[in-house]
């Protein structure tokens, strides 16, 4: 998510062009780089939940990369409303 978000400023910045100048530039696939740019159209809780990680009782991980990938390709962020505090 981080990630994301640098990349994001870099490319509104003007420091590089598009994602095939991130994807050059780190060395990886352009579909990497697309797949990394899909967290900004998560919903603000999501990407919050993704910065600020917080384990289960168990020590696992609450959200994995399956869970997060799932969400990418959901539209509606109603399906992903913020669970009740």
């Amino acid at each position: 998510m981080a990630l994301a978000i640098h990349f994001d400023g870099l490319i509104r910045a003007g420091t590089v062009r598009d994602y095939a100048d991130l994807a050059r530039l780190g060395g990886v696939s352009r579909a990497r780089i697309t797949q990394i740019m899909g967290l900004l159209n998560l919903p603000p809780w999501e990407q919050e939940r993704l910065l600020f990680p917080q384990k289960s009782p168990s020590g696992r991980d609450t959200m994995t990369e399956r869970i997060i990938r799932h969400m990418q390709q959901e539209v509606l962020w109603n399906k992903h409303l913020a669970p009740a505090s």
